[in-house]
């Protein structure tokens, strides 16, 4: 949720700060930037000292930057919200994955990462629905962000008090073992974050994958931050209704995350990533270009974000196969990255080429976003396709 507070509020916050596109998405940008940045050391701290300290950090800080968000005044205060929201969402996969994997044995891991996307992308869908249903109760945007506040501040609660007398250290804490010599020694993470690099260098399938995910990522970003104001600008609908739409549309294209993993398991993962962003060419083409009836907009919009999220599954189980024993930690950092990354260029970007041009022209370049992913899919399924022989792999 608190990834997508900035989005459904640009018109919002365009009128009440006095800024345009460019100034909103570099906020939301500013955002990006901040889990990027914090990836890699938050992991750290997670691999060798705890978890759920991480998982703490970021429940307080994605309600504080909230709080912040809603009572922004001016074009500083967001953006030292941005950077607060940004370092409460650094944590979470860091968090997330090693408490997973910690808590569950193999035969149900793979339905506990999906279960977790799944709920991912109902989050990403939350802010527009609840800023939409605030606008038609009559509240404006503030309260809504407000309340996301206060309910993650309560959750945060919760949780770190369920954590702490209900779950078993076992799975909150690493294994003495597998901590690093030197304990929770920050001097060192850039030494071990310089040696990661060099590591996953040496495997150019993984470098073309991690530059996949980076793109699917821009591509993501572009679909949550502007297809509302797309569907207010182009085709006229109300701001409250778009952002009803917008919410629809993510949680259309979380229910598809399952039909996506049933088709990676019975086809194959390039074959579903193939179909995924040749959608997103089509449609998002199609929306660019304009002239679509209302009505047949509104339909394409629902599974607009679809093309993206229902190839999810696709995109884990290649990285399963092309990964090794031993280098699935390494390798979800890369990619968490390359996801970060995207986060961290499209929105500003977009809200660039927005402030320049117009939001057709970065429809357009959403779908230009597919051809080159569709191209780069070909290329990682080529590179790796003696690892894509549908043999069991690490993670499967």
């Amino acid at each position: 949720m608190y990834f997508m507070l900035l989005p459904p509020i640009f018109g919002a916050l365009k009128t009440d700060l006095g800024v345009g596109d460019p100034q909103v998405g570099a906020a939301l940008g500013l955002v990006g930037v901040v889990v990027t940045a914090l990836q890699l050391p938050l992991g750290y701290v997670a691999d060798a000292y705890s978890r759920t300290a991480v998982l703490g950090l970021s429940l307080s800080m994605g309600a504080l930057g909230a709080a912040l968000t809603a009572t922004a005044t001016s074009y500083p205060w967001l953006l030292g919200a941005a950077v607060v929201t940004g370092l409460g969402i650094a944590g979470h996969h860091p968090a997330h994955y090693p408490l997973l994997a910690a808590a569950t044995d193999p035969s149900t891991r793979g339905r506990a990462y999906s279960v977790h996307g799944f709920t991912g992308v109902l989050g990403f869908a939350a802010p527009p629905a609840i800023v939409g249903g605030a606008s038609a109760l009559g509240f404006d945007w503030r309260v809504a962000i407000g309340a996301i506040a206060v309910v993650g501040a309560i959750y945060g609660v919760v949780c770190l008090l369920t954590f702490r007398r209900a779950v078993s250290t076992d799975v909150t804490h690493p294994d003495p073992g597998q901590r690093p010599e030197d304990g929770l020694d920050i001097a060192t993470v850039p030494t071990r974050a310089a040696r990661w690099f060099r590591s996953v260098l040496s495997s150019p399938a993984f470098v073309l994958l991690g530059i996949l995910w980076f793109l699917t990522s821009v591509a993501a970003w572009g679909i949550k931050a502007y297809t509302a104001p797309l569907l207010s600008g182009t085709y006229g609908v109300a701001d409250g209704t778009a952002n009803l739409v917008v919410a629809a549309m993510l949680t259309t294209g979380a229910v598809l995350i399952f039909l996506g993993g049933w088709l990676s398991d019975r086809v194959s993962a390039g074959a579903v990533l193939l179909a995924g962003y040749l959608a997103l060419i089509g449609v998002a083409g199609l929306l660019a270009w304009g002239a679509l009836p209302t009505v047949a907009a509104l339909s394409l919009v629902l599974v607009l974000s679809a093309t993206v999220d229902g190839s999810r599954p696709a995109r884990a189980k290649l990285a399963d196969a092309l990964s090794a024993d031993g280098d699935v930690g390494k390798n979800f950092g890369l990619l968490t990255i390359g996801i970060s990354g995207g986060g961290a260029v499209a929105p500003p970007a977009f809200g660039v080429i927005l402030g320049w041009t117009s939001i057709e022209t970065v429809f357009g370049l959403i779908a230009a976003v597919g051809v080159v992913a569709v191209a780069m899919t070909l290329v990682v399924v080529s590179v790796g396709e003696q690892s894509l022989d549908g043999s069991p792999q690490p993670g499967d």
